[in-house]
């Protein structure tokens, strides 16, 4: 399973979002956004948004913290 969370480092759902996984035990690489220009423009490139938090599941993206889109993608 591939998880990536692009998310910033003041987004309260972006912090909602990795404690979710963690909770699951569900490992993922972590983008910070803010920092890391070329994983922003990625971030842009595949799910058309500026807004964070942007969760991608073995290709599926999921914008924003929606866990029944979340759970979803995980249980597939």
């Amino acid at each position: 399973m591939s998880v990536s969370v692009y998310s910033t480092q003041s987004c309260p759902y972006c912090t909602m979002v990795k404690n979710y996984l963690k909770e699951r035990h569900i490992g993922f690489a972590d983008y910070d956004v803010g920092r890391d220009q070329r994983r922003a423009d990625e971030m842009v490139r595949k799910s058309g948004q500026m807004g964070v938090p942007v969760v991608e599941i073995n290709g599926r993206v999921i914008v924003g913290f929606n866990k029944p889109e979340i759970d979803r993608a995980l249980a597939r």
